[in-house]
């Protein structure tokens, strides 16, 4: 459990980085995702969760 919250607490750092450092960029980030197409939000949507769990195969071994 403490894993995962550790794991959720880099997730809201990196949030904020965007939020808080880069507004503009945040915000023009946004713009494009609602023109974006579903299938392919979908599969950068997946891609980045693959890369995500292999990473923390990577780590956790």
């Amino acid at each position: 459990m403490s894993d995962f919250l550790a794991a959720l607490g880099l997730l809201l750092v990196f949030e904020g980085l965007l939020y808080g450092g880069l507004p503009r960029l945040a915000k023009k980030m946004a713009a494009d995702v609602v023109e974006m197409p579903e299938g392919l939000m979908r599969g950068i949507g997946l891609a980045v969760m693959a890369a995500g769990v292999f990473i923390v195969w990577l780590v956790r071994g």
